[in-house]
């Protein structure tokens, strides 16, 4: 698989790699590594300019969000007129499986520390916070894979390890596997595998220890 932009900008070169159930992946690169660009191949956003991505364990394209993926995206990604928790409930309400969509969002909510600013809109947030509902509300449907690009960019020392330590406490105990995009050393020193991103190419490393 590759992604080109027009005819000079090459944003990932042929890459090939598989991501399977419980997988725990700290994706690494500068700023413009094409660390985005694959986040959005993986979750079906957008397109292949090479070769090709299947999902054989979740179905279609169509049939991928938000059911079997949640995405927190690096952009501020919030509906501004709706509240925090019914930014939450999106998900679940567009999934159409869910019997009690706004007890759902309230603890996904509550895993990150964030239920008292649960009837706030996303102008009264501040970039950490917004960041922190985004991730609520990619684990509020507890899919099968969860892609973050910087979910902790925004945040002090402190509350990136706490939102690491609730994303990865939220799918401890599933087959749920997760792709986070990095700057922070301490949030991939969390995660079992690491990816390199340079200048568009993928390079894959061994398996680490978790700590």
């Amino acid at each position: 698989m590759a992604r080109r932009f027009g005819h000079d900008v090459v944003a990932l070169q042929p890459a090939s790699f598989a991501i399977r159930s419980g997988d725990r992946i700290a994706l690494l690169g500068r700023s413009g590594s094409g660390k985005s660009t694959l986040l959005h191949l993986i979750a079906g956003l957008d397109t292949p300019s090479g070769g090709g991505l299947s999902w054989p364990a979740l179905g279609p394209n169509i049939a991928l969000r938000p059911t079997y993926i949640g995405i927190v995206f690096q952009a501020p990604s919030l509906i501004p007129t709706l509240s925090v928790v019914e930014n939450v409930e999106v998900p679940l309400r567009i999934a159409g499986r869910i019997s009690s969509p706004r007890t759902r969002a309230v603890a996904a909510l509550e895993t990150l520390g964030l239920a008292d600013i649960a009837d706030k809109i996303p102008d009264e947030l501040s970039g950490g916070q917004a960041q922190r509902v985004a991730l609520a509300r990619a684990i509020a449907l507890k899919p099968r894979l969860i892609l973050a690009d910087e979910p902790t960019g925004q945040l002090d020392q402190l509350i990136a390890r706490q939102t690491v330590d609730a994303l990865l406490d939220s799918i401890e105990a599933s087959d749920t596997a997760a792709v986070v995009a990095t700057h922070d050393p301490s949030v991939a020193e969390r995660m079992k595998t690491t990816w390199l991103l340079d200048h568009g190419e993928l390079r894959l490393s061994a398996e680490m220890a978790s700590t």
